[in-house]
């Protein structure tokens, strides 16, 4: 068993060793958990390509004592020349350059968290010292991990023609090994240029100018202009009160609704213990019930025709609640929600934490490379739908839904917890599993963390919706979930098809514990 990690002073949880140490090097000099989770996040972008990128989005969740949490959106756009009629022969692809429609705005959220850092918590450490750790890895090389190596190999036949792909992440013509040296001269020099010309400088100077040439040159439609018009954008988190708890995560065009919801409705149901039928049944019957909302809903908020908030109403909860069967499964013909991502928590010596999430969308985004600048793009506008009157209907310059949503909880007892998953709509399940299995059930942080999780939906290439539960679930209670209707399929123990999380709880004496997931390629660092 892995122990829960314990320190006073700051801790950092990343799903790549390395980027837990990056931003645990910015803690020990002096720096602040937003200044930590940027030198992170830059690191996560080199060390695990397959998930995150420069070239991705981001969203934030920012907390302080005595303050209320604060939310930075930092989803790009939709371009200004992608058209329905642009995508309505084929569909939107999900690779290649006309499934990169969409501006990424990962590099903007680093920016406006910067600026909260000085503004209020007297940042000082200067940028390039932020993206060194960053630089450096790109630069010398990492060695291929176990996950990069078994999706570069499986997704192949799709990426392999991609424009730039092959070159930089295959080895002599074929996936690589795990543990093959991986060089990223290229996005090194990006990340020096950002360090040198200011972050900003992706949106809008000579770096912007270069990104879009390259994109027009790869035939993808974003160009200049849509760069330029990018912002990341300050928002107020969603929030719901559950026994005596604040819960708080991302509005629109994320699905942090649907976690809030989620939780919310399986609150009601008056479940007494974790790990046993009804703690697994109720919370997959909660999450049908969120997502049926998120999928009618939830888009760009500027196309949205009902305030979200309503959905956390206690009426709404009531009424999502009692139409629960505690026996029975709920027929689910929805569509999936698809995605790969990474979470990264910090928290500094001053209480302050970072719940911070980043994403290309599916594995190695949109698969395209730009040369000259070493970025893979991401793939989010895949997220669209063609046919129209829908929130998350493709027009320019709309924002798409999103899967990636941070979570961040003030305890009854004075606890933060700052929270997060990768996973598509594994996502908010994850989310739901940690939350109540160490909160309402009182489990240690890493054992909530370690302990056996399902994934709900229908995963890429099935054609059917299951109930997907690692191996390590008791025998007797996976044939339970059979009987009540649910379909369930058994995958391997530590399937990285369940997530990779995280979670990071600061006490009011000053105790930080952290967790990080057996089933990536994490570890807590702290000091």
């Amino acid at each position: 068993m892995i122990e829960t990690a314990r320190a006073r002073r700051g801790m950092v949880t990343a799903p790549h060793h390395l980027a837990s140490e990056a931003g645990l090097r910015v803690l020990r000099e002096g720096g602040n958990a937003i200044e930590a989770m940027v030198a992170a996040a830059a690191a996560i972008c080199v060390l695990y390509p397959h998930m995150s990128g420069i070239g991705g989005d981001g969203f934030w969740l920012v907390a302080e004592p005595g303050a209320e949490p604060a939310g930075i959106d930092a989803c790009g756009a939709a371009a200004g020349s992608a058209e329905p009629a642009l995508y309505a022969e084929a569909g939107i692809p999900a690779r290649g350059p006309l499934a990169a429609l969409t501006v990424a705005g990962a590099v903007s959220g680093w920016d406006a968290a910067l600026a909260l850092s000085r503004e209020r918590w007297g940042g000082r450490l200067p940028l390039a010292r932020l993206l060194e750790d960053a630089a450096f890895w790109a630069c010398d090389g990492i060695a291929v991990t176990g996950g990069q190596a078994a999706l570069t190999a499986e997704k192949a036949p799709e990426l392999r023609d991609q424009p730039g792909f092959a070159e930089v992440y295959f080895a002599e013509g074929a996936p690589p090994p795990v543990g093959t040296p991986l060089r990223q001269p290229a996005l090194a020099e990006t990340l020096q240029r950002l360090a040198r010309e200011g972050l900003d400088g992706f949106y809008r100077g000579a770096l912007a100018r270069d990104l879009a040439a390259a994109l027009e040159a790869a035939g993808s439609p974003l160009r200049l202009a849509d760069l330029e018009r990018h912002r990341a954008l300050p928002v107020a988190p969603l929030s719901l009160e559950l026994a005596g708890h604040r819960l708080f995560n991302l509005p629109p065009p994320t699905q942090g609704l649907a976690s809030l919801m989620l939780l919310g409705v399986y609150a009601r149901l008056g479940v007494a213990q974790a790990e046993g039928f009804a703690h697994v049944h109720g919370l997959v019957e909660a999450t049908k019930q969120a997502f049926r909302v998120r999928d009618a809903e939830i888009g760009d908020p500027a196309a949205l025709t009902r305030d979200p908030a309503d959905f956390l109403r206690p009426a709404a909860l009531d009424a999502m609640a009692a139409a629960i069967d505690p026996e029975r499964a709920a027929p689910w013909p929805a569509a999936p929600a698809a995605g790969d991502t990474v979470w990264l928590g910090a928290v500094d010596g001053a209480g302050r934490a970072v719940s911070c999430i980043q994403s290309l969308y599916w594995e190695f985004g949109a698969g395209l490379l730009l040369p000259q600048s070493g970025l893979l793009w991401q793939n989010r506008g895949h997220a669209f739908r063609l046919a129209g009157g829908h929130p998350n209907s493709l027009a320019p310059g709309r924002r798409p839904f999103h899967t990636i949503q941070p979570a961040l909880a003030r305890l009854a007892d004075g606890r933060t917890m700052a929270y997060g998953a990768m996973g598509g709509d594994g996502q908010p399940q994850t989310q739901a599993m940690l939350f109540s299995r160490h909160v309402l059930y009182g489990q240690a942080l890493q054992a909530s963390v370690t302990a056996p999780r399902w994934l709900f939906g229908r995963t890429w290439g099935s054609a059917t919706t299951k109930l997907r539960v690692e191996a390590r679930l008791d025998p007797a209670l996976v044939e339970a979930l059979r009987a009540a209707g649910h379909d369930v399929e058994v995958i391997a123990p530590f399937d990285s098809l369940t997530g990779h999380a995280g979670a990071l709880v600061r006490h009011p004496d000053g105790l930080i514990e952290g967790a990080f997931d057996p089933r990536s390629d994490g570890a807590v660092a702290a000091f």
